[in-house]
């Protein structure tokens, strides 16, 4: 009988690494509404009943393989709020817009097809609700940054810290499928990318020189 191929390419791997390979390559091939814990299992290499030991439904799945399959913001946020002068301003709004950017780009694919079902999409978001995840916790993280980089004086003191994380967030969202009817079909470059949205953001972020200001007549 001829054994399963993801069996044969993994045998060494524990069952929970196995499933979680397997689900982050049929969530992106096949998109997350059509993918189901039946398939995610065959391709593991084991029962649909042992992917429940570990995983409670497809969308705690899902959740782990975006946690732990695709780029993560949320570390490298938690250092920044917590050392934010360890790197200038800009440099650090680069690297979580290079960071941002790479998690948009590798989990739409695998999140569009949510937005096609109205009670699948209704479905995840509670299970989110859950598990306190969500799209809204890389702008509450990011929001958190940007107010120890307030409270150190590289942020102006009338910033809306909330409102310049949904910019950054949003633009490198967009990034993930806006360009795709462009002539070129393809995203900016990453490495052009992120250090010109840093800057621009930085531009309207960093406190006013009060000396430089100017009455208006």
């Amino acid at each position: 009988m001829q054994q399963n191929s993801a069996t044969e390419r993994t045998p060494s791997k524990p069952a929970r690494i196995r499933i979680l390979d397997a689900a982050h390559e049929l969530m992106l091939t096949l998109g997350l509404s059509r993918v189901t814990t039946k398939e995610i299992a065959r391709a593991a290499g084991c029962s649909e009943a042992a992917l429940y030991k570990y995983f409670a439904s497809k969308e705690e799945l899902f959740i782990r393989v975006l946690h732990e399959r695709l780029p993560q913001l949320g570390p490298l946020l938690e250092r920044l709020t917590a050392e934010p002068r360890e790197h200038s301003l800009e440099e650090n709004l680069t690297e979580i817009a290079r960071q941002a950017s790479l998690f948009y780009e590798q989990s739409f694919p695998i999140a569009a097809s949510l937005y096609a079902e109205t009670q699948l999409k209704r479905r995840h978001d509670e299970a989110m609700r859950a598990m306190d995840a969500g799209p809204h916790i890389p702008i509450r993280g990011l929001a958190a940054y940007l107010l120890a980089e307030q409270r150190a004086g590289r942020v102006g003191p009338d910033t809306d810290t909330y409102a310049a994380a949904s910019l950054l967030l949003g633009a490198c969202a967009q990034r993930a499928f806006a360009y795709d009817a462009t002539q070129e079909g393809t995203p900016p470059a990453l490495d052009t990318f992120a250090p010109a949205l840093a800057r621009t953001l930085l531009a309207g972020l960093t406190p006013r020189d009060p000396g430089a200001a100017q009455e208006t007549p």
